[in-house]
Formats: C-alpha cells, sequence, structure tokens
C-alpha cells in the first residue's frame, strides 16, 4: 500500500475533526449562548464539515479496501468523522497500525 494513501486519510481525519469540533462550539454558542453572529459561523462550519466528510468517506473508504479490512472495523473508521474527537484517536491507532506513526522510525508491526 502506497504511504500517500495513508498521508490523504490522516489530514482528512484531522481536518474533519477539527471542523466537527468547531461546529459543536458554534452550534453552543448559537443555541445555548445566544450569541450575535453564531448563526452564520455554524452555517459556514457546517457547509465546510459536510463537504470534507464526504471526502473523509471517500480516503477513509480507499484506505480500507486497500488494507483489506473486514466490514466491521471500516464502518468504525467511516464513522469516526461523524463523533467530536474520535476522529483523532481512530486516526492515531489507524496510523500506528498501519506503520504511518510508529515513533522511533521503525514501522509497527499490524496484529491479525
Amino acid at each position: 500500500m502506497k504511504k500517500s494513501v495513508l498521508t490523504r486519510y490522516r489530514v482528512l481525519a484531522y481536518v474533519t475533526g477539527v471542523l466537527l469540533v468547531l461546529l459543536c462550539l458554534s452550534m453552543i454558542a448559537k443555541y445555548g449562548l445566544d450569541m450575535d453572529g453564531a448563526a452564520d459561523v455554524t452555517r459556514v462550519v457546517a457547509i465546510a464539515h459536510g463537504w470534507l466528510y464526504v471526502l473523509y468517506l471517500v480516503f477513509a473508504f480507499d484506505l480500507g479496501s486497500k488494507a483489506k479490512w473486514p466490514v466491521g472495523k471500516q464502518l468504525w473508521v467511516l464513522l469516526a468523522g461523524t463523533i467530536p474527537t474520535a476522529a483523532f484517536f481512530v486516526e492515531r491507532r489507524i496510523s500506528r497500525e498501519l506503520g504511518g506513526g510508529a515513533e522511533g522510525g521503525a514501522p509497527a508491526v499490524a496484529e491479525a
């Protein structure tokens, strides 16, 4: 598997995760704190997250199919972009498993 496939997934996982956290904060500002201008920020962040989440789904599915993951694991990774902060944890675990985030320069060994 090419390293670029993992890199694309990692970048979109972080971007999707950050946008989802920003979306949650803007929703709190809009509905909980009734702040002026929060509705505009919420709209922009929601649209950006929605489009980038679709791209995240494509890249995560591509990574999963090349890594030959079972369906359950594939769904777990795909849904990580819908739970605030989950994308960060899932990305870290997947990167270590596939050898892209190993410390010390040595590739991590994936368990079967």
